[in-house]
């Protein structure tokens, strides 16, 4: 048994050179894919209605998102860092299905079933502007801010450098700079219809790839069994070897969720309240099944490939593992997880930028928004740079602000209606990201070196939030 698993591991090469390994069949698969995607944003394009609201249709779809639409680009959207969560599944074990899987799936759910009613109640056009109609307009520019950093695609733009890096040959930081400005190009001008089409053709791909690395691998090496005998003990713990504090500060990252750009733009656009609640329900279900191929798969990857780059591994494996014609079916499939999240993200950071921070200083918001599109992509790439291509660490960071400064005034608006007034939200954002701030860069006794920055963020919004609500039981918006 041990001398069987032995040649078999010797088959898979860490150090794989992906193009020569790519048959004919796989090209022409992997083409087909990008032409079926292309010939979808056009037929979106085709299915504007004459005489629509140009503003309106290019960043909501016209609100005529339809369940099975929503339902898939909502589900494309949330998976762009592949190869981040197969790092952190290489590295820690099933500690990724936890806190990458587990953790929001809850989220969700409360979203689902708590949150959409009554942001559907608003006729919004992006998550800053609810903040504006529900606080006031410092509240608005706060947000503003807070998503425009905690939506940047700066790990998106990484995976899609990595990926052109891995398959092409070329350098990541070219692969993030040339990838992007494609993504642009195509996404700017279509808005959300376009990225909601290319999201219908991507999420069938992308759905389909990961299964069949997980059902080849069964039916090459067998189930839990085989990955209990080849994985470290750690990788079947629930924290994989990390802090109880780290892990359960994914949790509370996790409720990011409930002021997620992507998940109110999707139900702004939703064409009814009932679209957006079944359609996140549906979605939850489709991301837990995902979650189980993709962690399978990539602990597969560790069993067999455990010199292999962590970041790779599941990528190199798959290649390895499919026969020609599926393996460019794959790489179609991890390109499009990719692309499925970053055009979303980019329209998204782009909207905030020009329609929320800049509100009101050009004539063509249209325009306006196209043109960010590539200035977003910028700061992303000098921002992946920057990070040095640690997508734990990005995550962290974003989620970590994201949550703690944003999380808590929108959660409160909601369970206290007026009760929270513009400075209160405005002042518990600016604070409590200080706070983290702070405690991040400065010196501090080694015992509290396990606490994050996102818990005292937390607390600081907690209490001034908590006095705002007891203080003003009765407050009124002017």
């Amino acid at each position: 048994m041990r001398a069987a698993f032995f040649v078999i591991m010797q088959t898979f090469n860490p150090n794989l050179n992906v193009l020569a390994a790519l048959g004919a069949w796989d090209i022409v698969v992997f083409a087909l894919v990008l032409l079926l995607t292309l010939c979808a944003v056009i037929y979106g394009q085709l299915r504007r209605k004459k005489g629509a609201n140009k503003f309106l249709d290019y960043m909501l779809m016209g609100r005529r998102l339809s369940l099975p639409l929503f339902v898939a680009t909502l589900a494309a959207t949330w998976y762009g860092g592949i190869f981040g969560v197969n790092e952190i599944t290489f590295n820690f074990g099933i500690y990724n299905f936890i806190t990458q899987g587990v953790f929001w799936y809850a989220a969700y759910i409360i979203f689902a079933l708590f949150l959409v009613d009554k942001i559907k109640k608003y006729q919004s056009v992006t998550m800053p502007q609810l903040a504006r109609e529900m606080f006031g307009k410092k509240s608005s520019y706060a947000a503003a801010v807070l998503t425009f950093f905690g939506i940047m695609p700066i790990s998106y733009v990484l995976s899609l450098g990595i990926f052109l890096h891995l398959v092409f040959g070329i350098g990541v930081v070219k692969g993030m700079i040339a990838g992007t400005a494609f993504v642009c190009l195509y996404a700017a001008r279509g808005g959300l219809r376009a990225v909601v089409f290319s999201d219908v053709v991507q999420f069938f791909v992308m759905c389909a790839a990961v299964f069949l690395v997980l059902a080849f691998s069964v039916g090459a090496f067998g189930g839990i069994g085989f990955l209990k005998a080849n994985l470290p003990a750690s990788h079947f713990s629930l924290t994989g070897g990390n802090t109880w504090f780290n892990t359960l500060a994914w949790g509370f990252i996790a409720l990011s969720t409930l002021v997620d750009p992507s998940f109110y733009q999707r139900c702004f656009a939703a064409q009814d309240a009932k679209t957006a609640k079944y359609g996140i329900l549906i979605c939850t279900l489709i991301w837990f099944c995902f979650d189980i191929c993709t962690t399978g798969g990539a602990l597969y990857a560790r069993a067999l490939m455990p010199q292999a780059q962590p970041a790779h591994a599941y990528f190199l494996y798959a290649l390895q593992l499919l026969p020609e014609g599926l393996r460019g079916f794959f790489v179609a499939g991890v390109l499009a997880l990719i692309l499925s999240t970053l055009d979303s993200f980019l329209f998204i950071a782009s909207n905030t930028l020009g329609y929320d921070l800049l509100k009101g200083k050009f004539k063509d918001k249209v325009l306006a928004n196209q043109i960010f599109f590539f200035a977003v992509a910028a700061v992303s790439v000098v921002l992946a740079v920057f990070f040095e291509g640690n997508f734990r660490r990005i995550w962290f960071v974003a989620g970590s602000y994201m949550s703690a400064c944003l999380l808590i005034p929108m959660v409160f608006g909601h369970l206290w209606p007026r009760r929270i007034s513009d400075n209160a939200f405005t002042f518990s954002c600016v604070l409590s990201a200080a706070a983290i701030t702070l405690w991040n860069i400065l010196p501090k006794p080694a015992a509290l070196n396990a606490v994050e920055g996102f818990y005292i963020g937390v607390i600081c919004n907690i209490i001034i939030l908590g006095f705002a609500v007891f203080k003003n039981k009765t407050y009124a918006k002017n």
